[in-house]
């Protein structure tokens, strides 16, 4: 194996997670085995928990504005090891260097989102009556968690570790056991930033560890972020336990291409939204909503896809198991009367023939009740559902129980207006194929895409991550009695 066995990292040391059964993890490109990562217990959980709530006195009485001075020197960490960084997400995740790098200047912007948080929570007072003041604080919950996924191994942790961090809790990391390397680097770097021991740990593992987190008495908050089966399951049994969740779940993203959109911008756009990390993002289109007559985009996209080599332009997807299911879906699809415009399937990348490779596929004429038209195929894969007029394609983006994202590609304001107003989706784009709000807008979908107030990036994570004390103050005796004595 090119890496030695993962170990957890608690309280500012690698511990290994003695007696747990390990899980290989695997180079997606070369489907090689490159590490193994512990399956972590409560036992490591409680170990973690322990670390950090020890810690929390000291880092939570720190000024805000000391804290975020650890950002500030990791910030510049994150910028001097990217190409490091870098190339462990593709060697654990399997995307391209370029998407791995954008995954990694994204996270970037986050931390500098957390340095800021000093010029963006500054407590408010008021006069409320003749000598009374009313003030408003942010504080800190204790320890909290974020169970992330496999499909952006740097940027989602980092989604919830430097905004939690920064406004004085401490954390505990439980990143997907199927790329465990990077978080594992992220915690190195925050050390030698100068955060003190307890304040960040990672713990590995899979379902249990997960369970030991949703239960613990001392963690007072959770983010996650998958798939919808799971998510609702980490909402419910952390909610349960009187805990703060925000969950976050699958997707269907629904693009509508109208006759009058720009042709090279549509293709390029819908194309780069659903190949771009292998299809493996929340964000990913999946559904194209053809109104009326736009056969010149498709054509157009259909030359687009055609110039994707896998292995060089498109990256595998992350394991045999997720290639074998979203094949499944494609021959459920062309045997149920969808049209196969663009097979990918059997696609081999000389020199890497073990790889988990796809090319890019595209089906036309899927029927809104198919499963691929419902659920999330998490691939290269995009369908054509063919509508006569833009309300009918309202509709059938309306009927999707997801609402992450949805887009529309036209020149008319009005049309683009219409479906920004109706569109069931936490995230709109207008002509553009992967609507990711950048901070200080925050990242959140709707309905079955999300559980829990708030969003997890941006403004919108203060109230996950800290809670708000009011005081009301008299000290003059001339104020008299009031209704507030």
């Amino acid at each position: 194996m090119k890496y030695p066995d993962v170990t957890n990292y608690i309280n500012g040391t690698e511990q290994e997670a003695n007696g747990t059964a390990l899980l290989d993890v695997y180079d997606p490109s070369l489907g090689e085995i490159i590490s193994r990562v512990p399956l972590s217990s409560a036992q490591e959980v409680d170990a973690a928990a322990r670390a950090a709530k020890a810690a929390f006195p000291g880092w939570s009485g720190t000024p805000i504005k000391d804290r975020v001075q650890v950002f500030y020197r990791y910030k510049t960490q994150l910028e001097r090891h990217l190409p490091e960084l870098a190339s462990l997400i593709t060697e654990e995740n399997g995307k391209l260097h370029s998407e791995a790098v954008a995954e990694i200047e994204r996270a970037i912007e986050v931390v500098e989102f957390a340095a800021s948080l000093p010029q963006i929570i500054p407590g408010e007072i008021l006069e409320v009556g003749r000598g009374v003041e009313c003030r408003l604080d942010r504080l800190p919950l204790g320890v909290v968690a974020s169970i992330t996924p496999f499909n952006f191994p740097n940027m989602v942790p980092h989604w919830t570790l430097p905004n939690a961090i920064a406004l004085g809790n401490c954390f505990i990391l439980k990143p997907s056991e199927l790329v465990p390397l990077s978080a594992n680097r992220i915690a190195e770097l925050l050390a030698e930033a100068g955060l003190p021991k307890g304040v960040f740990n990672v713990v590995h593992g899979g379902r249990e560890a997960v369970e030991a987190i949703c239960d613990h008495p001392d963690i007072a908050a959770i983010s996650f972020v998958g798939s919808t089966r799971t998510a609702k399951a980490v909402y419910r049994r952390g909610t349960s336990q009187l805990k703060r969740v925000l969950a976050l779940g699958g997707a269907k993203n629904h693009l509508i291409v109208m006759p009058d959109a720009d042709r090279e911008m549509a293709a390029s756009n819908i194309v780069a939204s659903m190949s771009g990390c292998a299809g493996q993002r929340c964000m990913a289109a999946s559904v194209m909503v053809a109104v009326s007559r736009v056969d010149h985009v498709v054509e157009r996209m259909l030359e687009v896809a055609r110039q994707l080599v896998p292995g060089r332009s498109l990256g595998p997807v992350i394991s045999a198991q997720a290639k074998d299911r979203i094949e499944g879906y494609i021959a459920e699809a062309e045997a149920a009367g969808a049209k196969l415009l663009l097979d990918g399937r059997g696609a081999v990348v000389p020199g890497k023939e073990g790889g988990y490779y796809l090319g890019p596929t595209i089906l036309d004429h899927v029927t809104p009740d198919m499963r691929i038209a419902q659920e999330e195929v998490f691939g290269p894969v995009l369908v054509i559902v063919r509508v006569k007029d833009v309300d009918e394609a309202i509709a059938v983006e309306n009927r999707s129980p997801y609402g992450n994202a949805a887009s529309v590609y036209t020149e008319s304001g009005g049309i683009a207006r219409q479906v920004v107003s109706k569109a069931h989706a936490g995230m709109v784009g207008v002509n553009v194929g992967v609507p990711v709000p950048r901070e200080p807008f925050s990242f959140g979908g709707w309905n079955e895409s999300k559980f829990g107030t708030g969003d997890i990036t941006g403004r919108g994570c203060l109230e996950l991550w800290s809670k708000t004390r009011k005081t009301t103050i008299k000290w003059n005796r001339e104020a008299g009695t009031n209704w507030m004595s």
